[in-house]
């Protein structure tokens, strides 16, 4: 039997809801895409920033067991250190014969040498050319003692002088040419796009002088009910009016539709050159942006759907179940093994790799699964746990209030029930799947903080996962 060819679309920061038609985000090569696939309702990245959910993809296990749980870029090697041993979705594919590719922001790993991860070619952000713009309308932030951040812009040049449309033409060219040697290929391209600065070109731009997205449902939300330091981060962004925030939120639409763009150009090419039926086509991004939700900007350690819910689509061989969708939950450390099932390969080596959902999609199993993410702070070193079970999700936060939010009630997050009496026997039902989870996957540092005043979550981990015995450094009685 043939292999299927295997595509991996991976943005960077985009929001699930854009996906929808209804977000009024033009898309339509996405849209059609997903008419010939499945797409995944309940996906959840294991992480809220780049450089851990990006490595979760390639080896399918949680931030705390690869190691990089922060950017490559803001800590030290110290403080975010890839475990490069492991096994990779990359290597799978290598070995079973694939030409693997890579093209765009790779940011997994600091050595930028793919070849040790069963990747032939590629090209990253160490290698891809600059390509300069014209920028004439910007929305910039200064808060006083800070270097002035650029927000959003609108440039002159056209979507041929961006990084997307490079990127997708070094992608296509690679194609052919493992095609004309006549081995399967696995490739992946990777957009900047639509992380900020969201910075776009006119013409796309333009598309929305019509119809330009409004503020979200969200945006006057006070936050009184959650974390303070949520407050901060809103009111680090103070210096935004709501035209700013309105011109920010267009753009990064704009900046979607110039990714979709990209997305017909790959789509063509594939059906022109007899490719797409065979093709198995993963769309994704590593997480998402609040997009002006209780009015934020970007990502951080709030702990909202917009960051954490993110697109999901795939398109099988032969568009097998075109047009379906799933609401079980599937974490970003599983996709790498639902795909290589999909796709015949190996099963990922080791014991602490996420699930291959192909069970639930097949119906073999009915049940909603649930969703895990782990977050450790950024250059802050915020400790935070999110743990999603039917509609309920709960979040544990080591350094404020937790937070509780019925999603199927209250979508756009604005009571946390925390608090509230009525659901706390809910709290501590998913703050012990929390635990389970925590236990599962051997994160000792968590599962055994059993320290006196470090007992602050509703219920505890219960029997420990390492010695019974205390520590040599705690005196027997």
């Amino acid at each position: 039997m043939k292999k299927p060819n295997v595509i991996f679309l991976i943005q960077d920061q985009m929001q699930q809801r854009i996906i929808k038609e209804e977000s009024g985000c033009i898309m339509p090569n996405l849209h059609e895409l997903m008419k010939d696939g499945v797409v995944f309702e309940e996906a959840r990245t294991c992480n809220a920033v780049c450089s851990p959910s990006r490595a979760s993809l390639l080896t399918a296990t949680l931030p705390h067991v690869h190691g990089m749980v922060d950017c490559t870029h803001t800590v030290p090697p110290y403080r975010a250190d890839f475990d490069d041993s492991l096994d990779t979705v990359t290597q799978a594919f290598c070995d079973d014969g694939y030409q693997v590719s890579y093209y765009g922001k790779w940011h997994i790993e600091r050595t930028h040498r793919l070849e040790k991860f069963g990747i032939h070619t590629y090209e990253t952000e160490m290698d891809i050319p600059g390509f300069p713009v014209t920028v004439y309308d910007k929305v910039t932030l200064s808060n006083p003692g800070y270097p002035e951040k650029m927000l959003c812009g609108i440039f002159k040049e056209d979507a041929t002088h961006t990084e997307e449309h490079y990127i997708y033409e070094k992608a296509m060219a690679e194609i052919e040419q493992t095609c004309q040697k006549g081995a399967p290929f696995c490739t992946f391209i990777s957009t900047y796009a639509p992380h900020d600065p969201y910075c776009v070109p006119e013409e796309i731009y333009r598309l929305y002088d019509n119809c330009a997205p409004d503020l979200p449902v969200s945006f006057y939300d006070e936050m009184n009910d959650k974390p303070v330091i949520y407050r901060r981060m809103r009111n680090a962004l103070r210096g935004l009016s709501e035209e700013d925030y309105r011109k920010a939120i267009r753009c990064y639409y704009s900046y979607c539709t110039l990714v979709d763009i990209q997305f017909g150009k790959l789509i063509k090419y594939l059906k022109d050159n007899q490719l797409y039926d065979n093709t198995m086509i993963i769309c994704l991004s590593d997480h998402g942006d609040l997009l002006g939700a209780h009015g934020l900007m970007m990502k951080s350690v709030e702990s909202f759907e917009e960051v954490y819910r993110i697109p999901l689509v795939l398109k099988l061989p032969g568009q097998q179940f075109a047009g379906s969708s799933y609401d079980f939950y599937i974490n970003t450390y599983e996709i790498g093994p639902t795909v290589l099932e999909l796709a015949g390969c190996r099963s990922l080596k080791g014991n602490q790799t996420g699930n291959s959902m192909v069970p639930w999609m097949m119906g073999e199993k009915t049940d909603r699964h649930f969703a895990f993410s782990e977050f450790f702070g950024q250059r802050y070193s915020f400790t935070q746990r999110i743990y999603w079970e039917d509609d309920m999700k709960y979040v544990f936060n080591a350094f404020a209030e937790d937070e509780l939010y019925d999603l199927r009630n209250d979508p756009h997050e604005l009571r946390n029930l925390g608090d509230d009496p009525a659901y706390q026997e809910q709290k501590i039902k998913l703050c012990s799947g929390m635990w389970e989870q925590v236990k599962r996957t051997s994160d000792i540092s968590l599962a055994d903080a059993e320290y006196f005043i470090l007992q602050i979550a509703p219920v505890g981990p219960g029997e420990r996962e390492q010695s019974s015995e205390y520590s040599v450094y705690n005196k027997k009685f």
